[in-house]
């Protein structure tokens, strides 16, 4: 699991070349079939969290109590085969407790590292504001790099990697806000959202007897997932595409609105999360629509709405960016990208 060799990281360039559109449609039907049958009612959320998965990002569920944000990625994790772990994010929380410790161990008369919570393929960091921002921060090489170091020594999380962190943005006593360098490590942010009346009615008549967790069954294998990140990762997007993507976040750091824009990281995590949303459309090549349809959950989290904005007038990031979509689409013509 750690100390991981370069070229042991190389495989899912090599199970991609087996893998079809058509298996890939396949498998990520499957995936979200099962997902579903836990969590329903919300497939955009669970479409959210396959893409960021897929286009190794990491997801930001950001929701009141209760509405099933744990539960979603304990589902994705099962569904997939992969090892998970859940933080419990408290005051109290060690960042060691997160990436792991050196002991030393007296028999060999040596330290050796013992790896912290981070080392799964999905880690939920469950009420990731309620620690300190020195713990927080012990995420950051995880999130960026897909390694922890310690003591001068580096270790490889595994792959697939996915880190699910959870927020209740109501309660402010005991917490911590995320500073802007740990926000711009999540690909997307979501909202669950209540869910309607049919599917609390049929939660309130399935889950009375038995955990929908407890019957999921394993899907696809975490290793099979390294092969769909592979193959998603090689969709093709055009140069017009590209312009596109740029001259959306080029507009969040010039609007009078905003006094934080997007960052380059948002700009290439748009891109990638566009080519797997084009990848379970069934298409080889992005189109405008994915890079609209994904920008707010990608760009929001990351903008701050200046003072004047956000408190006299009551704008929102939302706002800023409902702004910039129907400026940037009214004078930048980008056409369907072919493939190649």
């Amino acid at each position: 699991m750690v100390d991981t060799a370069t070229d042991a990281r190389r495989g899912p360039e090599a199970r991609a070349g087996a893998l079809t559109a058509e298996g890939f449609a396949r498998i990520t039907d499957a995936i979200l079939h099962a997902v579903g049958t836990v969590i329903d009612g919300k497939p955009d959320a669970v479409r959210s969290a396959l893409v960021c998965l897929l286009a190794e990002g990491h997801l930001l569920i950001e929701d009141v109590p209760g509405v099933g944000k744990t539960m979603l990625a304990r589902a994705l994790a099962t569904s997939v085969d992969a090892t998970v772990r859940r933080i419990q994010f408290t005051p109290d929380l060690l960042p060691g407790d997160v990436t792991g410790v050196s002991v030393f161990n007296p028999v060999d008369r040596e330290f050796e590292f013992k790896p912290g919570a981070i080392f799964a393929n999905i880690v939920i960091a469950d009420e990731i504001n309620r620690s300190s921002p020195k713990t927080q921060s012990a995420l950051l090489e995880a999130m960026e790099e897909r390694q922890v170091t310690v003591d001068g020594r580096t270790h490889y999380v595994p792959e697939p990697f996915l880190v699910v962190a959870t927020q209740n943005p109501l309660e402010m006593e005991g917490t911590y806000a995320l500073p802007e360098a740990q926000r711009d490590r999540f690909m997307m942010r979501i909202s669950m959202g209540y869910p309607d009346a049919r599917s609390e009615a049929l939660m309130l008549r399935q889950r009375d007897a038995a955990n929908p967790l407890d019957v999921l069954a394993p899907v696809v294998s975490a290793d099979e997932v390294s092969g769909l990140v592979a193959w998603a990762r090689a969709v093709h997007v055009a140069p017009a595409i590209e312009d596109y993507a740029v001259a959306l976040a080029q507009a969040t750091r010039t609007h009078s609105d905003l006094r934080l824009g997007a960052s380059p990281r948002a700009t290439l995590q748009l891109v990638r999360a566009a080519k797997v949303w084009a990848a379970l459309d069934g298409r080889g090549f992005v189109i405008p629509d994915d890079i609209t349809a994904l920008l707010a959950a990608v760009f929001a989290h990351r903008l701050i709405p200046t003072r004047a904005a956000g408190g006299a007038r009551g704008g929102s990031a939302a706002d800023a960016i409902a702004t910039i979509l129907e400026r940037i689409a009214a004078n930048v013509r980008v056409p369907i990208a072919a493939r190649q």
